[in-house]
C-alpha cells in the first residue's frame, strides 16, 4: 500500500498553534517536514512533535519520508502551491509512490483580509515606506475621502456592483490610512484602527438591543425610534440639528435640516427675503422653499436634481460637434 503525503495548509492570519484536532493528530503521529523555520514550526515543536527543516528540494525529501507511511509538509504562509502542483504531477505519473492529501489546519475567518490591509498600510506609512503617504495629514486627505465616497455613490447609482466593490476598497484605504496616521499624533491624542473598529462594534451592540440584548424587535418604525432614543441618550445635544454634517452639499444639507425638524414635529417656514435682499439671498430662499416642497411631497431633492442634471449632460453630449478627425 502506498504512503500518504499530507500538505498541511494553515491561515497565516491566525495564531500558529491554533490548529484543528485532526491536524494536531497527524503532526503528532507522523514525520513532519517544512521548508523553513517559522512560527508554525515553533508551535508544532512546542507541542512535542519533531519537525525537520528541508535544506533543498522538498519533493525528494517527502518521497523519502513517506516510506514510513505518512509524512506531513507544513506549508508556508503562501500555501506552497508550486510544491502542490509539482507533487501532483509527479504522483500522477507514478501513482504507486504515494497518495496526496490537502488538509486545512486552520481557515481564514471572515474579514481576515482586513488584517492584511492594516499590515500593508502600516508598511507604507512607516519609515522606509511610501513618502507620499507619510507626508499626509488628516486635513490633506479630507478631499480624497469625499471623492472616494462620491465614486462609491456613483457605482451604486449605476447599479455596477463590481465597480462598487472596487470603490469601497478605495474608501477602506482612506479609513486605514487615517487610522495609521492617528498613531503618530501626540501622546494622549493617539488612536488606531482597533479603536475605530472597537468603537463601531460597541455602538452597533448598544443601538441594536433587539439583536444583542433580547429586546423585542417590533416594527421597523419602532426599531428606528429605539435607535434614535439610544443615540440621543449617548450624545448630549442641545438641538435636534446637532450632529448634522454641515459640509455636505447644500441641497442635501437643506433636506437633512428640514427632516430633523420634522422628527420633533417642528414646522418653521423658510424666511421670506425683504425687498432690499440681494439676488443671491433671493435665490437661496427660493431654493430652500423648493426643497421644503419636495420634502412635503416625499421627494428627494438631491436625487431629483442629480437625475435631471445627468440627463441634461447627455443632451449636451449629443449636441456637441464631433471631434476633429485625425489626419
Amino acid at each position: 500500500m502506498s504512503g500518504r503525503i499530507v500538505l498541511l495548509v494553515t491561515s497565516p492570519r491566525l495564531p500558529a498553534g491554533l490548529l484543528t484536532a485532526a491536524a494536531w493528530d497527524v503532526v503528532r503521529g507522523c514525520p513532519v517536514l517544512a521548508g523553513a523555520e517559522g512560527a508554525l514550526v515553533t508551535a508544532v515543536r512546542s507541542a512535542g512533535a519533531q519537525v525537520t527543516v528541508v535544506d533543498g528540494p522538498a519533493t525528494p525529501a517527502l518521497l523519502d519520508a513517506v516510506a514510513a507511511g505518512t509524512a506531513v509538509w507544513l506549508a508556508g504562509p503562501a500555501g506552497d502551491e508550486a510544491l502542490a502542483r509539482e507533487l501532483g504531477l509527479r504522483l500522477a505519473r507514478e501513482p504507486g509512490l504515494a497518495e496526496l492529501e490537502l488538509m486545512y489546519g486552520s481557515w481564514d475567518p471572515p474579514g481576515a483580509r482586513l488584517l492584511d490591509a492594516v499590515e500593508v498600510m502600516d508598511r507604507l506609512a512607516s519609515p522606509g515606506g511610501d513618502p507620499w503617504k507619510r507626508a499626509q495629514t488628516h486635513r490633506s486627505l479630507s478631499g480624497f475621502l469625499l471623492e472616494e465616497c462620491y465614486e462609491a455613490y456613483d457605482a451604486i447609482s449605476a447599479g455596477d456592483t463590481d465597480a462598487l466593490r472596487e470603490e469601497l476598497g478605495d474608501v477602506l484605504l482612506q479609513v486605514v490610512l487615517h487610522a495609521r496616521l492617528a498613531e503618530e499624533l501626540p501622546e494622549g491624542q493617539r488612536w488606531n484602527v482597533d479603536d475605530v473598529a472597537g468603537g463601531l462594534v460597541d455602538k452597533m451592540v448598544r443601538r441594536n438591543p433587539h439583536v444583542f440584548a433580547g429586546a423585542e424587535a417590533g416594527t421597523l418604525e419602532e426599531i428606528t425610534a429605539s435607535w434614535e432614543r439610544i443615540k440621543r441618550a449617548e450624545k448630549a445635544r442641545d438641538s435636534v440639528l446637532d450632529g448634522i454634517a454641515m459640509s455636505q452639499p447644500a441641497l442635501s444639507l437643506a433636506a437633512k435640516i428640514l427632516e430633523r425638524a420634522g422628527r420633533i414635529g417642528l414646522s418653521v417656514p423658510p424666511a421670506v427675503p425683504g425687498d432690499d435682499a440681494d439676488p443671491e439671498t433671493r435665490l437661496g430662499a427660493e431654493l430652500l422653499r423648493t426643497v421644503a416642497e419636495a420634502r412635503a411631497a416625499g421627494l428627494d431633492p438631491e436625487a431629483a436634481l442629480r437625475r435631471a442634471t445627468l440627463a441634461h449632460a447627455q443632451t449636451i453630449r449629443a449636441a456637441e460637434p464631433p471631434p476633429p478627425t485625425k489626419s
